[in-house]
């Protein structure tokens, strides 16, 4: 497994992601370069969002990949690839109703389990590397917000952290070799499948109105397709917000 067979551990930092590509610029690490800490003070979400995460209770880790083989208009295959595999893996874990809400959100009964940020560079029309970064609640039992959940609260069941990642990896690298694999189609197919609200009728906010609309699925760049009336619509990351 070349996932995580170089690997950095650090007690404490503010950020995997800013951490591990100082790293990247520094020193061009092998691909699968995999750098974690017990203690995140300040980790990053999307929409420059924070990431709460208590010390030495969840996982929280940033990995690099080099995916030169993609296009910089594909790059939302890589979003759909680490989501995927976030998910495979809480559906071995025997959770029930796990959801991707897009853009790489994952979901367990309506609640937020895990947050993915990808950090891309590129090199001309192609991508040269990216750090991938993911928060999983795994232990922790309180939050300060209601929309959050954890392996524990679901299933009452303690975790061992070590054990978790390295199966968390396995799912990681054999999506990520899917992705290289040039198998597009299945990995959309697999990533609408498991889409948040896909098909249901719900209430968004869309320049400041609230809309109902019907999810229908992804574009090309990963922008969300949602019908709306008799219209169908495409919005990128900070132009829609799901109500209820």
């Amino acid at each position: 497994m070349f996932l995580g067979k170089n690997l950095f551990f650090v007690p404490e930092c503010h950020s995997t992601n800013t951490l591990l590509a100082d790293l990247a610029q520094k020193t061009n690490p092998i691909e699968g370069t995999l750098l974690i800490t017990a203690k995140q003070t300040k980790g990053r979400g999307q929409r420059g969002n924070g990431w709460e995460a208590e010390p030495n209770q969840n996982l929280t880790f940033s990995f690099l990949v080099k995916p030169s083989f993609l296009a910089v208009a594909d790059q939302f295959k890589l979003t759909m690839t680490v989501s995927l595999a976030v998910a495979d893996y809480l559906c071995d874990r025997n959770l029930d109703s796990v959801k991707i809400k897009w853009p790489n959100d994952v979901m367990v009964n309506g609640k937020k389990i895990s947050g993915i940020l990808i950090e891309n560079t590129l090199s001309g029309s192609q991508l040269q590397q990216c750090v991938v970064g993911i928060g999983l609640n795994v232990n922790q039992t309180v939050f300060s917000i209601e929309s959050a959940t954890s392996m524990k609260l679901i299933t009452d069941d303690e975790f061992a952290l070590d054990y978790e990642l390295n199966f968390l990896l396995e799912k990681l690298e054999g999506r990520y070799l899917q992705l290289r694999a040039g198998k597009f189609a299945e990995l959309e197919r697999n990533y609408l499948d498991m889409l948040y609200w896909k098909g249901e009728e719900h209430l968004f906010l869309v320049g400041g109105d609230t809309r109902m609309g019907a999810i229908e699925g992804v574009d090309r760049i990963g922008k969300l397709k949602v019908r709306m009336g008799d219209e169908t619509h495409f919005f990128g990351l900070k132009e829609i917000q799901f109500i209820k």
